[in-house]
Order: structure tokens, then C-alpha cells, then sequence
């Protein structure tokens, strides 16, 4: 007689129901709309009546509801949802919170957003992988402010398909009356911003009328149930699978000499052996080979799939490139209009450099001062110079190099990106690239003949970029004009660009601004680099208060050729030197967006050179730095 074995049962279990769900199609939804309207509760409900909530929980859940009081129900399933400590004390959603639950029929991830608007970022993550939103309207309340700004954050991320659905039904005597004023008040604002359809349903996720089974109180409603209806609605993924193909190549597979693969999850399109495909950017063709998967080699692979492709030819494909079909291939291009979700405590710079994440491609970007601003309580676009925190705002973009995308509205995959910070790498906003800028694929970089290394042994040097970042008044101008004395003493090809001097032309449009700073020194990094590239010792002498952009700086010469000089002076000696007399002037208020007063200033963390001059003179201090870059090196002075 064979013993009882719970553990084998159970893994039997776990395995027929991981069998069961293994080839079901999956629905990303979110719920969103204003506070207190009913999310989490919806989706707590829906849980529950699906049956996807263990003893444990069920019993927690009781407990928890007794303690915060359910208006006579013995369990308050909002409480399923509301995993944060703030969130239960406050009645709140603040965080975005995914579940997940199955039924015979479908599996779903979703995602209770917040309603306040100081988290809107949160409700964008939510929506970004989204096929489907359920926008609740409290049917005491109808259409408000929130109501508006969540809907038409829905259809700017592209979800296709939007459920209206009226909660409290039970408060209003599940008047029809009612529910057909607000589906009407809805229907109207809807078709101001471009929503052409939605599906309104009259639900109580309090009661559970027509969340999961069809209400016997409103028996006026003729249409789906809301879990019938998540469970026919047409997802995403069934929609990718009938557009060209495309394969965003995360890396390349090359276990030994005798394989090489390209590897990454399919975002859209169908592929089969013996097919043609162009590889971009390079825009280089070839055939598939194999497709190869966790089981062995597949015939076939559709969108949502992770496969490794090997090519019938040898031809340059690294992670970022992309895959497609060849006859209808993405687009590629280095300058964009995109719209933007700004979702850091800081402003956004214009002008600043910020990493771009798209798919499997990450780029240096540069973001321009936005067009406008939407104010997504009124939709109206109102002028604006940067986006704060949950800002929303539509920009130009200009990518370091070329990149593989697609519209966002054609594809999430190939349109929607992230903004990382370069010092930081912290996630500072999101967006989605609406189009290429027809200037883009116009303007070519033009071949010349004389290179920066013929430039540079025709003087008889090596090019270099003497970068020195201080205080006003630490005595970078004074430094900087002894340093070019001494090399054009020895014979050295040299220029110096002063701060003061740039602004009386190049930059005389700049103010003083965080922006304006930034791009003063783009301008200027830009220019200098041309110089580097005639063969000359170029000398620059700015305040510079950003690390940010003095790294941009750096980065656009070849290794070794920028020397950042740190003239280190306290603000107490700069002040009692005061030549110009600005630090009186920004003390009385009479200078705004002085550095060191009323703007920061981020000192070099590593500079090549550091100069103390409070020990130093500027004398000692031009010798020191000369005999450095001549090859006697002493990276602190």
C-alpha cells in the first residue's frame, strides 16, 4: 500500500494548474479615475469572486476589516489592494499595486493607479504596458477633474480600448437615469480629445452588481458584465502578431565559435526559417537560419516571444540593433518630436545630455525647451521653458546618433522611451516619440579629407581641452590667460575662451538661468570641440556649475584630450576678492541666479587638476599646470 504524500499531490497540483493557464492569452489592465471612486475595491472584489485569494489572506482580510470598519460588510476588499501602511491609514491609493488573477477563460495583471494628481507618474507606469483601462466615475459624483485627466492620459499612452465604468450604482437606487447622464456627460468630453469608443457598464464593486455576474437591481443594462467583457476584448498581443516583424536584439548568443545568435523578444510580426530580414540601423540583409528557443528549434515564433535567431550570413549585429522584415523595415533618425512625462523632483534642463532608453538602444539625448505644457485638468497647452514634476509637455529630442523606432502610436516597443540621468541613473522621465523631424534625415555629416590627426601633427602637438570650472572670483580667467602666455612662449597653437567674452557674443542671447547655463556650455563645448579638432590647445574659463554638463563636455573629445582644472577657492575668498563686485550685488538681491548664492554650484568630484589658491599663486599655479599637460603629471596641485 502506497503512503500518503501531501508534498507529491501538491506538485502535482501546482503543475496541472501551471499547464492549465501555460497557453492562455494574458490582459494587462489598470483601473484609474478619481479618489475614493472605488479601484481598489473593484479589483479587490474581482479577486475575490474569481477565487484567487488563499485561507491566509482571507483571514488576514477579515481581521483587517473589522479593525477599520466596512459599513456593516464583513469584508472591506480594497484592503486586498492597499498594501501600504499610508495607503490603509489614509484611505488612499499612493503607490501603483499589480495583481494577478486567472479564470477558465483569460489570465490578468492589474494595476490599481492613484487618483491624486501629485501622482501622475504613478499612473503612467501603470498605463504604459497596459491593453485596456477601466476608468471608474462615482455615479453620485459623474464626470470629474480626475475623471478627464486619466482618460486622457489612457488615450496619450495608446490604450485602445477604455471601460467606463459608473461605481456606487447601490448609492443611487440603481437609477438608469442617472447612469445615462453621466455616459452621456463622458461620451461628450471623450470626443474633445480623440477617444472614439468606449464601453460604459453601471457596476457597485461594493455589492458586486455586474463586476463578475449581471445584476438582478439593474435590469435596464443590456450590456456585458465587466469581467465578460475583459475576458472577450481583443489584447495587444493578438494585434502585434499581424504587423511586420520586428526583434529588438538584446544580446548576442555565442557560446562557442561554432554558434552565433542574436537573442531578444519578439515586439511585433511573425518569423519563419528562410525568411529575409535587414538589420538596422546598418540596413545590412540576410536570411534566418534557425530559430532556436528553450525546447529546441522552432518552425515558427510570434510577437511576445523570446527566441534566438541565427542568420544564413555573416553580418554585423550587436544588442540595440533591430531585426525586421525586410521589405517593410522601421525607420531610423536622430531628431524627434516626442511627448514627455516628467517624473523627477528636479526640472527638466533643456540643453542638458540624459541617457534615452528605447527597447534595447540607449543613446546620449538632448531635450529642447518644450513647445508646451498640457494642463491635464483643462487640456489646454500652455507655453513653458522646462516640465516639473508630472509635468506633461511636448519637446524636440536629438539623439547623439541614430536610432531604430517606430511612432508610439504604431508601436509601444519601438516608440516609448525612458530619460535616465547620467550622474545620477536615476529614472527622471518617460515619453513617446511621435515622429521623425523631416531635418533629420536631411542633414548629413559631410566626409573631409584633412583629419584632426593631420590638423594636429601639422602644428607639431596634440590636441587638448583645458576646462577650468570654479566660483566667480576664484581666478580661472587670471589662471587660464598666464597658461596660454606660457604656451604660446613655447611655440604651443592655443586659444582661450573666456566666460565673459563668449557672452558678448556667441551666447549674448543667454541669460542666467539653470537652462541658460546649460546651454552656454553646450554651445561652448561644442565649440571648443572644433578647435580640438584643428589640432589646437583650446583653454576655456567658465563657471560651469553642473557636473552633468561638464561630463557632456568630456565626452565629446577622444580619451586623455580634456583636462579638468579645478580652481578651488572658498566662497568666503572669492567674496572678499569681489573685483567686479558681484557678490555685493547678489547679496542685496540685486543679481538673481548668482552661483554660490542663489545657485548652486557642484564642485569637480575628480578633476585632472586641482588648484588651492589659497596656497597657491596664480603664478605657481599657470607653471604647475603647464609642466602637467606637457607629460610631468600631478593630478593634485
Amino acid at each position: 500500500m502506497t503512503a500518503y504524500r501531501p508534498d507529491a499531490l501538491i506538485a502535482s497540483d501546482i503543475s496541472a494548474y501551471l499547464e492549465l493557464h501555460q497557453h492562455k492569452s494574458l490582459l494587462r489592465f489598470l483601473t484609474c479615475g478619481s479618489v475614493d471612486d472605488g479601484k481598489s475595491t473593484l479589483i479587490g472584489r474581482l479577486l475575490y469572486d474569481s477565487k484567487q485569494i488563499f485561507e491566509d489572506q482571507l483571514s488576514a482580510l477579515e481581521s483587517d476589516s473589522k479593525r477599520v470598519g466596512t459599513q456593516g460588510q464583513a469584508i472591506d476588499f480594497a484592503l486586498l489592494v492597499d498594501g501600504l501602511a499610508a495607503e490603509r491609514e489614509q484611505g488612499i491609493t499612493i503607490d501603483v499595486a499589480y495583481r494577478f488573477f486567472a479564470t477558465e477563460k483569460r489570465k490578468f495583471i492589474v494595476a490599481d493607479t492613484p487618483g491624486h494628481e501629485q501622482y501622475t507618474r504613478n499612473m503612467v507606469t501603470g498605463a504604459s504596458t497596459a491593453d485596456l483601462a477601466v476608468i471608474l466615475i462615482d455615479a453620485r459624483k459623474g464626470v470629474l477633474t480626475q475623471t478627464k485627466r486619466h482618460s486622457f492620459l489612457a488615450h496619450l499612452l495608446g490604450i485602445r480600448h477604455l471601460v467606463v465604468a459608473v461605481n456606487k450604482m447601490d448609492l443611487v437606487d440603481y437609477d438608469q437615469a442617472v447612469f445615462d447622464r453621466i455616459v452621456d456627460a463622458y461620451a461628450e468630453f471623450a470626443q474633445s480629445i480623440g477617444i472614439q469608443d468606449f464601453t460604459p457598464i453601471p457596476i457597485s464593486g461594493f455589492q458586486g452588481d455586474n463586476v463578475t455576474t449581471r445584476s438582478d437591481a439593474m435590469p435596464w443594462f443590456g450590456g456585458p458584465v465587466l469581467l465578460d467583457h475583459l475576458e472577450s476584448v481583443e489584447v495587444n498581443g493578438d494585434i502585434d502578431r499581424i504587423k511586420p516583424f520586428r526583434m529588438p536584439v538584446q544580446w548576442v548568443n555565442r557560446p562557442n565559435l561554432d554558434f552565433r545568435g542574436f537573442a531578444g523578444l519578439i515586439a511585433s510580426g511573425t518569423i519563419r526559417p528562410g525568411d529575409p530580414v535587414r538589420i538596422l540601423p546598418s540596413g545590412r540583409t540576410s536570411t534566418v537560419a534557425r530559430i532556436v528557443a528553450m525546447g529546441g528549434d522552432k518552425d515558427i515564433a510570434v510577437a511576445g516571444e523570446s527566441v534566438t535567431l541565427t542568420l544564413a550570413d555573416e553580418v554585423d549585429c550587436s544588442r540595440g540593433d533591430v531585426i525586421a522584415t525586410a521589405d517593410a523595415p522601421p525607420q531610423a533618425a536622430d531628431q524627434f518630436k516626442a511627448t514627455i512625462v516628467w517624473m523627477d523632483p528636479a526640472e527638466l534642463l533643456p540643453g542638458r545630455a540624459y541617457w534615452l532608453k528605447l527597447g534595447t538602444q540607449t543613446v546620449s539625448a538632448v531635450i529642447r525647451a518644450p513647445e508646451y505644457a498640457i494642463d491635464v485638468n483643462t487640456m489646454a497647452r500652455a507655453p513653458a521653458k522646462t516640465l516639473a514634476l508630472n509635468d506633461i509637455g511636448v519637446a524636440e529630442i536629438v539623439t547623439d546618433r541614430g536610432i531604430v523606432f517606430e511612432p508610439y502610436a504604431e508601436s509601444h516597443d519601438l516608440g516609448g522611451f525612458i530619460l535616465i540621468d547620467k550622474l545620477t541613473n536615476a529614472t527622471v522621465g518617460a515619453g513617446m516619440l511621435d515622429f521623425a523631424l523631416r531635418r533629420a534625415q536631411n542633414v548629413h555629416w559631410q566626409a573631409v579629407e584633412i583629419t584632426r590627426e593631420a590638423h594636429a601633427q601639422q602644428k607639431g602637438q596634440q590636441p587638448r581641452l583645458l576646462w577650468f570650472t570654479g566660483l566667480s572670483g576664484s581666478g580661472k580667467s587670471t589662471i587660464a590667460n598666464l597658461v596660454e602666455k606660457k604656451l604660446h612662449a613655447l611655440g604651443k597653437h592655443s586659444f582661450l575662451l573666456d566666460g565673459d567674452n563668449i557672452r558678448h557674443g556667441l551666447n549674448r542671447d543667454l541669460g542666467f538661468s539653470d537652462q541658460d547655463r546649460v546651454e552656454n556650455i553646450r554651445r561652448i563645448g561644442e565649440v571648443a570641440k572644433l578647435m580640438t579638432d584643428a589640432g589646437l590647445i583650446v583653454l576655456t574659463a567658465f563657471i560651469s556649475p553642473f557636473r552633468a554638463e561638464r561630463a557632456m563636455v568630456r565626452s565629446l573629445l577622444p580619451e586623455g584630450e580634456f583636462f579638468e582644472i579645478f580652481v578651488d577657492t572658498p566662497i568666503e575668498e572669492a567674496e572678499r576678492r569681489d573685483v567686479k563686485g558681484l557678490y555685493k550685488k547678489a547679496r542685496a538681491g540685486e543679481i538673481a541666479n548668482f552661483t554660490g548664492i542663489s545657485s548652486p554650484y557642484e564642485p569637480p568630484l575628480a578633476p585632472e587638476i586641482r588648484i588651492d589658491t589659497t596656497r597657491t599663486s596664480p603664478e605657481e599655479a599657470a607653471e604647475q599646470i603647464v609642466e602637467a599637460i606637457m607629460g610631468v603629471w600631478s593630478p593634485m596641485l
